[in-house]
């Protein structure tokens, strides 16, 4: 059941947690066309600064798709924007937990801002500032 922009007050979170598997590497460069050797490559990429294989950036940031879409607000959310900054490289076997706080509610145009969080145990591996259109409440 997704949250309508009047049930929506700053201070809110929800989170996803996902542990990255070899699959999910494979099938993301499958879909994005992203098949870059850091991603697939164990022998290239352990000459790169990461000296081993990494996820896609892109992938930990479409966690923060689900919490919007899925959690809260949920189901009929609209993502207008984000802002972001991979901090550290996610790796296979890692489990990303994403959180995203609502910061600030704009009910005039059913914009919601929520500060994004991805962290592997301890260690943030991206930020971000997201605003989406939050779901109105159906009309009686």
């Amino acid at each position: 059941m997704p949250y309508c922009i009047d049930e929506l007050k700053p201070g809110m979170s929800a989170s996803f947690e996902k542990a990255v598997t070899e699959r999910d590497i494979e099938l993301f460069g499958e879909v994005s066309g992203d098949m870059n050797p850091v991603h697939f490559d164990e022998e290239y990429a352990r000459k790169t600064i990461f000296r081993g294989r990494i996820a896609h950036g892109v992938l930990s940031l479409s966690f923060i798709s689900t919490v919007l879409g899925m959690k809260l607000p949920g189901p009929g959310t609209i993502i207008m924007s984000a802002s972001t900054r991979f901090k550290a490289p996610v790796r296979i076997g890692d489990t990303v937990v994403t959180t995203c706080t609502v910061r600030e509610v704009l009910p005039e145009k059913r914009r919601v801002i929520f500060d994004c969080v991805c962290r592997v145990g301890e260690t943030v591996v991206v930020e971000a500032e997201s605003m989406v259109m939050a779901p109105a409440r159906p009309k009686a």
